[in-house]
């Protein structure tokens, strides 16, 4: 993240079409995100999280992918994804997911990644799927919606076996 995100990363988070999925309750500030942007040079083993911005051919900020909660004991780290509205179906979440796949293995050296998607979430079921990563469980009625309780599906990938 670049402090030129400040823009994009505003209108992402105030997205209230996904809010859902983050547990997003409020709108943020210019100044909250500023804050957090001026700490963003700072390491996933310090943050426990990494958010890095998805960008198209043209260089424009277009969705963010995101490690959070992660664990260097046990070498984990959950990952979520999110692409603007008309950039959907163009392959840059695949694309995006891969490259951080690599970066996990390769670099951070973690054993697996997990998620969550909404089981109503087709597209995002797919891409996780495409990606290898295996459904491990549904939890019921697990989010509240305007529309109502929706399941969650969990998702796990390992990414390198033990020797």
């Amino acid at each position: 993240m670049e402090p030129t995100d400040l823009d994009f990363l505003y209108t992402l988070e105030n997205d209230t079409s996904v809010w859902h999925i983050g547990n997003t309750l409020t709108p943020y500030s210019r100044f909250v995100l500023k804050a957090y942007l001026d700490n963003a040079t700072l390491d996933i083993y310090t943050v426990k999280q990494l958010r890095l911005v998805i960008c198209n051919q043209e260089d424009a900020a277009i969705g963010a992918i995101d490690l959070f909660d992660y664990d260097p004991l046990h070498r984990r780290a959950g990952v979520g994804i999110v692409v603007m509205g008309s950039y959907r179906g163009n392959g840059h979440a695949g694309e995006a997911l891969q490259l951080l796949l690599d970066y996990c293995g390769n670099a951070l050296l973690l054993h697996q990644l997990y998620c969550t998607v909404t089981a109503t979430n087709l597209a995002s079921i797919n891409l996780f799927q495409k990606a290898g990563f295996e459904r491990i469980g549904i939890r019921k009625d697990w989010l509240q919606t305007p529309d109502g309780w929706q399941d969650v599906m969990e998702f796990q990938k390992v990414l390198q076996e033990e020797v």
